[in-house]
This record gives structure tokens, C-alpha cells and sequence, in this order.
């Protein structure tokens, strides 16, 4: 099955690392694991935008390293929303897809 580059381009990342695919398959599933929804929401929730902001440009910077490239530009949207007091409602939604749709691509990862 072939994954969707725009979702994650697996010969750029794995580039990326020098070349060694099994760290490249760690890395992404140590990102997709992680529960960066449920800090986000948190700091959003309690009003914290520059923690908020931190999150998403971290989503935005780790997400650009592993060539998950929507998923950052997704992520670089949220994060100015955030940081210009813009409703991030539809922004965060949309990452929140993408990252699902990205997950979804990772698991076709052999």
C-alpha cells in the first residue's frame, strides 16, 4: 500500500536520520504516541496561550523533522492563531485531523 507524501514523505525523513529507517520508525512512533492533544487542550482550557503556542510550535518543529509535512504547516497555522488571539477553534481542528489522517498513514509503515 503506498502512503500519501503529502502526509509523510518517508524517503525525506529517513534522509533525515542518516539513512536508518528503524530509528526514523521509532521517532515517528514515539510522536504519534505522545499526548500532545490532551496538553494542549489543557493549556488552551486554562487560558495558558504561551504555553499553548509552545505546544504548537513544537508539534509544528517535530513534525517538520520527520517530513510530516502538512502536519507542520497545519501546526505553524495553530500556533499563529495562538500567538495573534485568533479563534483557533477550526485551526486546531484541522490539526487535529491531520494528525489522525498521519497516524493513520504511519501504520502503513512496514
Amino acid at each position: 500500500m503506498e502512503l500519501q507524501k503529502e502526509y509523510i514523505d518517508v524517503e525525506d525523513a529517513v534522509k533525515r536520520v542518516g539513512g536508518n529507517m528503524d530509528l526514523f520508525k521509532r521517532l515517528l512512533a514515539q510522536f504519534m504516541g505522545g499526548d500532545h492533544f490532551q496538553k494542549l487542550d489543557e493549556a488552551l482550557d486554562a487560558g495558558e496561550t504561551e504555553a499553548a503556542a509552545r505546544l504548537a510550535h513544537t508539534l509544528k518543529g517535530t513534525g517538520a523533522n520527520l517530513s510530516l509535512h502538512k502536519l507542520s504547516a497545519a501546526a505553524a497555522e495553530l500556533e499563529q492563531n495562538i500567538k495573534n488571539g485568533i479563534d483557533h477553534t477550526e485551526s486546531l481542528a484541522n490539526l487535529k485531523q491531520i494528525f489522525d489522517a498521519t497516524s493513520n498513514e504511519a501504520a502503513k509503515i512496514p
